[in-house]
């Protein structure tokens, strides 16, 4: 299961690049009116759901041991650059985006979970589960750190501080909940896209993805096709108020559980239990009773209410 060491220092690759290709290999084995929702992402929710969980179970502990395993995910694992982190302890847990960012003394592992990443902390004589790439042994306690990701759309990477910063900074635009209304329409005003493709662009805005940009543009009274640059700046306040309001209610559930989301050992979120629209085609609205619609925009299944969404012109 586990290999010798490659190269310490790895440049980096973009976490965007996979998700056309997880969406064709879900299609083959997957019912197409619900590849979507069962290929879900972990998204900003999901992401901060799991760096909660791991804070108290990191801060202070020390990295005894490292083994990574021999399959690669969607770069090759930096073997020699995680074998750097033994003596280090880890001071900071935090999420940047969709990255979850472990900061030690002297570097921080960078982890993104893809599709179906999961990172848990667990008694060392738990059994090791399937597609398990990264164990960390700590210290004091006979625990680790253990990565698992069936589907092999994560990333990890070893990186020092400063690095680190410049590569997230390189990936991700702002926060949602550091963004004002006059900031993400300066944002919006610079893309023609359909507003539900536009904020699933992690330059634009880090953390969303379809589930929470579906419920936001919902809130909002935005049709997802409707051209980004159109909005006007109260719109654009109502946007900002929407996306902050269902994140906001999305972490208090631990985010969505629809198929391989889970958190520590086996928690689930809830959020899923009051989607509005996502994933509810042809269900009837809980505001005015239309039938929720789908379509397809940049790939990605949509969902959206004709009635309470009305399409705009796409001009001024």
């Amino acid at each position: 299961m586990y290999s010798s060491p490659r190269s310490a220092h790895q440049t980096p690759t973009s976490p965007r690049r996979d998700a056309n290709r997880s969406e064709r290999i879900g299609a083959a084995i997957m019912p197409a009116s619900h590849q979507e929702r069962d290929l879900a992402m972990p998204e900003l929710p999901e992401v901060e759901t799991v760096v909660r969980y791991l804070q108290p179970l990191l801060l202070g502990r020390r990295v005894v041991s490292v083994r990574a395993a021999r399959q690669r995910l969607r770069s090759p694992i930096p073997r020699n650059a995680l074998r750097l982190l033994i003596g280090q302890t880890f001071t900071a847990v935090r999420r940047r985006g969709k990255w979850i960012v472990l900061t030690l003394q002297q570097h921080c592992l960078l982890v993104h979970l893809g599709m179906t990443g999961r990172l848990q902390v667990l008694h060392a004589d738990t059994p090791l589960a399937r597609h398990c790439h990264l164990v960390c042994w700590l210290a004091p306690e006979p625990r680790q750190l253990r990565y698992t990701d069936a589907r092999r759309f994560g990333a990890i990477h070893v990186l020092p501080p400063a690095e680190a910063e410049r590569f997230l900074e390189r990936q991700l635009g702002p926060e949602p909940f550091c963004l004002s209304a006059v900031a993400l329409h300066h944002r919006l005003q610079a893309t023609a896209r359909p507003l539900k493709v536009a904020l699933l662009d992690q330059r634009l805005l880090a953390g969303l993805g379809n589930i929470y940009a579906d419920e936001s543009l919902y809130q909002a009274g935005l049709f997802p096709k409707r051209a980004a640059n159109t909005l006007s700046l109260c719109e654009a306040g109502r946007l900002v108020n929407a996306i902050r309001t269902v994140l906001h209610r999305a972490i208090a559930c631990q985010g969505s559980s629809i198929r391989d989301y889970l958190f520590g050992e086996n928690g689930r979120g809830s959020y899923q239990e009051e989607f509005l629209v996502y994933g509810r085609d042809q269900q009837p609205c809980r505001r005015c009773s239309q039938p929720i619609q789908r379509c397809r925009l940049a790939g990605r299944s949509t969902y959206f209410c004709p009635r309470c969404q009305p399409q705009k012109p796409t001009t001024r």
